[in-house]
């Protein structure tokens, strides 16, 4: 990887700074050139390959969730497609389904990890959409198999409403370090996440941040990630 202002070759495990622009990853040798390249991100952009974030959205694939649920998870699309990341869901109904009719509609790129073999077994076994992503990756783990390739595909995190299965998400995001967002205010079991953060009592690394605007929570993820959490791509990596 290089450094797209001095043009070095930086591990990323050792980069001293990063930044994301229009929903790239951008690795500097230090603070100096993070700042170079803010102040003039057009000179720069082009220089070197920067690979897109992407923002997992877990939630409920129910149908009976509020009006206040189904638009916040909407317009939290809309704010992952608006700024460059890419869209990730478990390709089902609900308001993962829902954030990502938000990002299609606006130019986003959305990923479905669908639970199914095919399209055929993933409309009609699974009863799930199809119209919404760009990318379908068929598993063929079912419903909970493929919990795992979500979690681990997405640079970020998003727990929207939930029950168990969503509960279910968030323990293994929380059990390798992502950075979470949690939208406040989407009913499930978002509420009750910082008391069950509470009793884990367990420090894996995870950053938790809450929000219950999305545009806001987008903006705070992003923030995160470039500030510090960009040193912890992954469980398996012992970073400082």
């Amino acid at each position: 990887m290089k450094d797209p202002v001095c043009l070095m070759e930086i591990d990323l495990r050792e980069a001293g700074a990063m930044r994301v622009h229009h929903g790239r990853a951008y690795y500097f040798c230090s603070t100096t050139c993070k700042k170079k390249f803010i102040d003039d991100p057009e000179q720069y952009q082009d220089i070197v390959k920067a690979e897109r974030l992407s923002i997992g959205v877990m939630g409920s694939a129910g149908s009976n969730e509020s009006n206040e649920a189904v638009v916040q998870a909407r317009f939290l699309g809309e704010t992952a497609g608006k700024r460059g990341l890419i869209l990730i869901t478990g390709a089902c109904p609900g308001l993962p389904y829902e954030s990502a009719l938000g990002a299609r509609s606006t130019g986003g790129l959305s990923v479905g990890i669908s639970p199914a073999l095919s399209l055929d077994e993933h409309i009609h076994k699974y009863e799930s959409p199809s119209d919404a992503f760009d990318i379908i990756i068929y598993t063929g783990s079912g419903l909970m198999g493929r919990e795992v390739t979500n979690i681990r595909s997405s640079d970020m995190v998003v727990i929207v409403g939930g029950r168990s299965g969503t509960l279910g998400e968030f323990s293994i995001a929380y059990d390798e370090g992502k950075l979470i967002g949690v939208l406040e205010n989407s009913g499930g079991i978002t509420d009750s996440l910082p008391d069950i953060v509470d009793r884990i009592d367990k420090d894996t690394g995870a950053k938790l941040v809450y929000e219950s605007d999305p545009e806001k929570l987008v903006d705070k993820l992003i923030t995160a990630y470039e500030e510090q959490h960009f040193r912890k791509p992954s469980c398996f990596c012992s970073t400082p």
